[in-house]
């Protein structure tokens, strides 16, 4: 036991020398969200004095990084969409990978500035206007949009050795597709997979991104909650994928909803005209409609219900 403190205390020091280090590297754009909790964030551009993208860095440190455990991270950033997304993901866990046992942030934020500049530069940049619409439509509603729910994260760090330990053999889910809703050029449509581990849902959002169609979407947004009967606790974690605050209006309507042991993928195709607030209700309908559909609600009428009351619902279990 005296040696586990030991390395807790060796990680407690890296990380307030880590921490101090950044942020005097970055000043302002380094910011500390919760200290006691080591949550923080920082903002990337590709350009410092002529930013044409911009991403947030969200992180959480473990107590046990960086001697035996990675950083919890999530990027933030309105033109970040599915292959790009997944292409930046991977960059960071080889970097992680390749330094294991090492502090690993600097090598990360310079790896998305790095991404940034390229993305920034190539012919793809044609995709600007639809970015620069997008960013419009978070504006116009900032007072509706609420702040993320960092203790989402912070459950996802504190809960994922419960699932650790899952063997590798594991089969893929089957996914199951909704009804799409269509306004103003906006298409949303819902997928749904019954998931019991953390790496179950990483293998239906690798499926699903294998559909061009899918991966091409402007937000893929998605929330999932597992439920450990050992532990009687909730694994959950939500992905915004650049529609800020959709992600955890979609977990809180699981919540709401208490629907356990499933994943709830909503894409969104951008039509060019802005739809305001409306989003987040097409989306949340589209959640609630596919979680009818597959029997994880009792009815329509329930599910509508639950909106505005904190009711539980009847919940259908997965093996």
């Amino acid at each position: 036991m005296a040696n586990i403190d030991v390395g807790n205390a060796g990680d407690l020091q890296s990380q307030i020398e880590e921490v101090e280090a950044l942020s005097s590297i970055y000043g302002d754009e380094w910011c500390v969200i919760d200290e006691a909790a080591r949550i923080f964030c920082i903002k990337i551009t590709d350009d410092i004095d002529y930013p044409k993208l911009k991403a947030c860095l969200q992180i959480i440190l473990p107590h046990d990084y960086p001697s035996a455990a990675p950083p919890v991270y999530q990027i933030n950033a309105a033109w970040l969409r599915g292959p790009d997304r997944k292409t930046l993901s991977n960059s960071l866990e080889e970097l992680y990978v390749e330094n294991t046992g090492e502090s690993i942030l600097y090598l990360w934020v310079e790896k998305i500035r790095e991404f940034l500049l390229e993305k920034s530069q190539s012919t793809d940049t044609v995709e600007q206007p639809e970015v620069r619409n997008m960013a419009t439509e978070e504006e116009e509603v900032a007072d509706d949009v609420e702040i993320p729910d960092y203790r989402t994260l912070k459950l996802n760090k504190e809960n994922v050795h419960l699932f650790e330990n899952h063997s590798s053999d594991e089969e893929l889910p089957p996914i199951k597709l909704g009804e799409t809703i269509t306004e103003r050029r906006s298409t949303f449509q819902p997928h749904l997979a019954p998931v019991v581990t953390p790496r179950q849902v990483r293998m239906v959002l690798d499926k699903l991104f294998e559909n061009k169609k899918i991966a091409s979407a402007t937000h893929n947004i998605y929330a999932y909650r597992i439920y450990c009967e050992e532990k009687q606790s909730f694994l959950q974690d939500c992905e915004d994928d650049g529609e800020t605050a959709a992600g955890g209006r979609l977990l809180h309507l699981l919540q709401i909803l208490d629907v356990r042991n499933v994943l709830v993928v909503v894409s969104r195709w951008y039509g060019g005209i802005l739809l305001g607030p409306d989003r987040f209700k097409h989306i949340n309908n589209s959640a609630r409609n596919i979680l009818v559909q597959e029997g994880y609600t009792s009815s329509a009428d329930e599910a509508s219900k639950a909106g505005g009351k904190n009711k539980k619902s009847k919940s259908k279990k997965t093996k």
